[in-house]
């Protein structure tokens, strides 16, 4: 199994906003950091159609994200120790406070590529049911390690 991760924001500004620089400078640096990173598998790109028939939060135009990853340390390793940190604690300066979760992971078999609906499913899961196996958050994760052992054993 594979954990796949999505999380959406909300601009404060126009993409293409000054305010929105360094946000939009930093983007391929933080990618190629996951690129480069133990346990990284895939990432969602979207081109032609699929970028305009990005699915919405609700009424929100949003900048979404989905990735796979080999385990959930090598997410958390990526997220708290690459550049994507230094990114990530300026997230303020650029993304609104959504007010409800925008991170959301799950697991999938190995060669499973999520797609955004699929992803926007599983965000809408963890909103309305909380953290459970079939969709889960940085705070679901005791309930998830155990999931995991019981299965293995």
């Amino acid at each position: 199994m594979h954990v796949a991760q999505f999380n959406i924001s909300k601009p404060r500004h126009r993409i293409d906003s000054p305010r929105m620089a360094g946000f939009v400078n930093s983007f391929d640096r933080v990618n190629a950091a996951a690129d480069r990173s133990p346990g990284f598998v895939w990432r969602y790109v979207a081109t032609g159609a699929d970028a305009a028939a990005l699915p919405r939060d609700g009424d929100d135009e949003v900048i979404a994200n989905l990735s796979l990853w080999k385990t959930v340390a090598d997410l958390e390793n990526y997220v708290r120790n690459t550049v994507h940190r230094q990114v990530y604690d300026m997230r303020e300066h650029w993304f609104a406070d959504l007010g409800r979760p925008h991170f959301v992971m799950w697991l999938v078999p190995e060669g499973h590529r999520p797609t955004m609906e699929e992803a926007f499913g599983r965000l809408g899961h963890l909103r309305r049911h909380g953290d459970s196996d079939h969709a889960f958050g940085w705070d679901g994760l005791p309930h998830i390690e155990r999931w995991l052992e019981a299965r293995h054993s």
